[in-house]
């Protein structure tokens, strides 16, 4: 017993994480590359089934709401499955998804295949954290987490970019098959590397998994995860129009601004999620308070492209920083319904998504112009504060109330 914890322990303390992270790792960026991909090719896919672009767009809006509606509930329905099972299935039923967009014709026949794909990522995404927690061990929960999360950040950076390009070469539909074919790839990495156990290992019901939902603490993560997300996603969904309109970069160059946004939230996920296992507090603080800073900054320095170009690179680096540890967060105070914690981290950094774009699309109509969506940004990225901190004192009141207990026990 003794040696076995020594093990779990070493494992946490370890450089190394288990290659079964980064094959989940290359899940997530399956998951997110179709997420944002097909804001890259719209226009292409609107000429194909014959109707407008801004109804073409509700491919993006119906798959946020799935991942929003999906993530809790699909962690729900496999509740009794065994982890790696889940994992395999959604990536299944993601590859259909993908075969169904590629070969239909009918509108409506997309929207219902987005959505069904947009269920299994929610699924997939919610489960992989847990696993990723479980394996590294106690002490690298949030930095495997972080590995998992920089799959979905590595997709902004090469997954749409590839995408898009596929798109040119050989038509949209050509995206949407290697993405399928992708999946399908990936399914027996993940059946072989996922160890056994998890959810299915034991007797659940959805009543005891929903007692959960009684954690104050929980729903402070939740709130943290809506208003990290929002603050930056407000500005970034608008960020074409502020580099081309007020800061002056041609229209060719835009892509090259938003890849250094995405390096940047790459690197910030990792290293969020390293420091999240020895600092998770200060990382949910600091984080959010340099994002609302460097809105502010953008507000101020719009119009002049290197500066803008510097800033934006600094958003993705800190603005998505904490995200991995507010999802580790999330499972460890969901206690003994860890997937259901992460699955609601999902819907929640997906509700603050779309909420704020909303919003940030009304400020971009103000006479606020390309700088309303900052502005925006900005108090969103300010009100994370607010239940950052209170998780920080509750935090320190339990551990000095916990000091004087530990001191008795000894006496």
């Amino acid at each position: 017993m003794h040696d076995e914890a020594t093990r779990v322990s070493h494992r946490g303390r370890s450089s190394r994480l288990p290659f079964v992270v980064y094959a989940l790792a290359l899940g997530t960026f399956l998951m997110l590359t179709t997420e944002f991909v097909v804001a890259g090719i719209l226009p292409d896919i609107a000429a194909d089934v014959q109707v407008s672009v801004a109804r073409a767009g509700m491919l993006i809006t119906v798959f946020a709401v799935g991942m929003i509606v999906g993530a809790p509930l699909m962690a729900m329905l496999t509740l009794r499955m065994p982890q790696r099972v889940t994992l395999v299935l959604a990536l299944g039923v993601f590859a259909l998804g993908h075969v169904i967009v590629a070969v239909g014709s009918d509108f409506g026949v997309l929207l219902a295949a987005r959505f069904l794909t947009a269920l299994a990522t929610g699924a997939f995404w919610a489960v992989a954290a847990v696993v990723a927690t479980r394996v590294a061990g106690p002490g690298a929960g949030s930095r495997a987490v972080g590995v998992v999360n920089a799959g979905g950040m590595l997709a902004t950076v090469l997954g749409v970019p590839l995408g898009a390009f596929a798109g040119q070469l050989v038509g949209w539909r050509g995206t949407f098959w290697a993405l399928a074919v992708l999946a399908v790839v990936a399914m027996p990495v993940i059946a072989r590397h996922v160890p056994r156990g998890g959810a299915g290992s034991r007797s659940v019901s959805i009543r005891s998994e929903l007692t959960a939902l009684r954690s104050g603490r929980l729903w402070l993560v939740l709130a943290a995860c809506a208003a990290t997300t929002g603050g930056v996603l407000a500005a970034y969904s608008y960020v074409a129009p502020l580099l081309t309109e007020q800061t002056g970069i041609p229209a060719d160059l835009v892509p090259l601004v938003l890849a250094g946004f995405g390096l940047g939230s790459l690197l910030g996920s990792v290293l969020g999620g390293r420091l999240g296992d020895t600092r998770p507090h200060t990382v949910t603080i600091v984080a959010p308070s340099a994002t609302a800073l460097i809105l502010v900054a953008l507000c101020l320095v719009s119009s002049a492209p290197i500066p803008t170009t510097i800033l934006l690179v600094l958003l993705g680096l800190f603005g998505l920083g904490a995200n991995p540890v507010l999802i580790s967060l999330a499972v460890r105070y969901a206690a003994h319904a860890p997937t259901l914690g992460s699955s609601l981290s999902v819907a929640a950094f997906n509700f603050g998504t779309a909420a704020a774009s909303w919003i940030g699309g009304i400020a971009l109509g103000t006479g606020l112009g390309a700088t309303g969506p900052l502005v925006v940004g900005t108090a969103i990225a300010a009100l994370t504060l607010i239940p950052a901190t209170a998780l920080a004192v509750i935090r320190r009141r339990r551990d000095t109330a916990a000091r004087p207990e530990a001191a008795n026990a000894l006496s």
